[in-house]
């Protein structure tokens, strides 16, 4: 039997072998967690993490967006994007661990050059009626409140059309493609062997809202596979519809812990639009408060019209139309409509599809008495 080490003697081993471990970038994981020095647990549960956090459009972006119009031109680059960092990230571009939202306000009469790349995308109208996206050959026009695709690899320029500017918020799925370390854009679109600034049209108006606006009924006359083939065939979703949809329940008891919440879909197949992330439209009726959630998913809440609060980990955020909040997986969250007269409506983003691709996801919901369940 091996003689235990004294004491100092011991201490000193240990101190050359933690250091032994740090110069081969090795980490031990034998989790003496009574060691204050190296706490191998507590250095474990330590890496960067996404934090609640509550981004004001109206006092801490709006100007931004209006200097950088005047600032940064076309000629100067081919995108112009504020990008929402949560501070529990930063420096990484991120605004939960897995999606970041952007805003973009485009001067009028502005298209940029067409690109493609391996994160998913979507656009969604804030003002203006002029925004415009081209998609794989189908030109879209879109306004407040309609949802825009720019599916994995599939070739798309963005812009306005009309004299006048328009402002858009985006939602990617790049943190997690990052993290994947699958990231690839390619800026050099042709059509045949001529570099384009801007792709021909190759679907008529409307494509879009004629081939899927009708739920339940599916066309046999067209291809479905479009783009990459890998996400909704569909790549303009209409306000109009969703609200009317959301108006026509407005008298139904709901979800205790996310109210009428209405999720945008793959009309082909009734999954998520991406495989990666989801996104809902979510109505709280004139005084509503949601019940206490708690998942594993990560959400980015923009709300869209009305004004009300969120409360996260016990941590309350007033919003307002435009301002986007950070609700990292794992938090308790609950919102609130400020009004009681008017109907707010939230524009919201989840990871939930690539959690449950892994089987992952997760949820509870806290009742009216506090207890906590588990919700399928």
């Amino acid at each position: 039997m091996d003689t235990p080490l004294p004491d100092s003697n011991r201490d000193a081993a240990l101190r050359a072998l933690y250091a032994d471990l740090h110069k081969h970038n090795l980490f031990p994981f034998w989790a003496k967690a009574s060691d204050v020095e190296h706490d191998e647990v507590r250095q474990l549960m330590a890496t960067p993490k996404a934090v609640p956090f509550l981004w004001s459009y109206r006092r801490d972006i709006e100007h931004i967006l209006n200097r950088a119009v005047e600032l940064i031109t076309t000629e100067d680059s081919d995108r112009r994007s504020v990008i929402l960092v949560n501070p529990g990230l930063a420096p990484r571009r991120a605004t939960v661990s897995t999606m970041y939202t952007a805003y973009r306000l485009n001067d009028a009469n502005e298209i940029m050059p067409p690109h493609r790349h391996s994160p998913s995308a979507i656009r969604f109208g804030l003002q203006g009626k002029g925004n415009f996206t081209g998609v794989e050959g189908e030109d879209i026009v879109f306004g407040p409140g309609d949802m825009v695709l720019t599916p994995i690899d599939t070739w798309h320029n963005h812009g306005t059309v009309g004299n006048e500017r328009a402002l858009n918020l985006s939602v990617l799925d790049l943190p997690l493609v990052e993290t994947l370390n699958a990231v690839s854009f390619d800026h050099d679109y042709k059509e045949g062997e001529r570099l384009m600034k801007k792709q021909s049209a190759r679907f008529p108006e409307n494509y879009s809202e004629r081939i899927y606006g009708t739920g339940g009924m599916r066309p046999r006359f067209v291809n479905h596979v479009r783009g990459a083939g890998f996400s909704s065939p569909m790549y303009v979703y209409r306000w109009e519809a969703m609200q009317a949809i959301l108006d026509r329940h407005a008298d139904w008891d709901g979800d205790p812990w996310e109210a009428i919440s209405v999720e945008y879909i793959d009309p082909t197949t009734g999954g998520p639009v991406f495989r990666t992330i989801t996104f809902f439209a979510q109505m709280l009726r004139p005084g509503e408060r949601t019940l206490p959630l708690r998942q594993t998913a990560s959400l980015l809440v923009a709300p869209f019209k009305g004004k009300g609060h969120s409360i996260v980990d016990g941590q309350r955020f007033d919003w307002e139309e435009f301002d986007t909040l950070a609700v990292p997986g794992g938090c308790w969250c609950e919102h609130a409509n400020g009004s009681d007269s008017e109907p707010c409506y939230l524009f919201v983003a989840s990871d939930e599809p690539a959690q449950k691709a892994f089987a992952l996801y997760r949820r509870w919901g806290r009742t009216k008495s506090g207890e906590v369940v588990r919700l399928a």
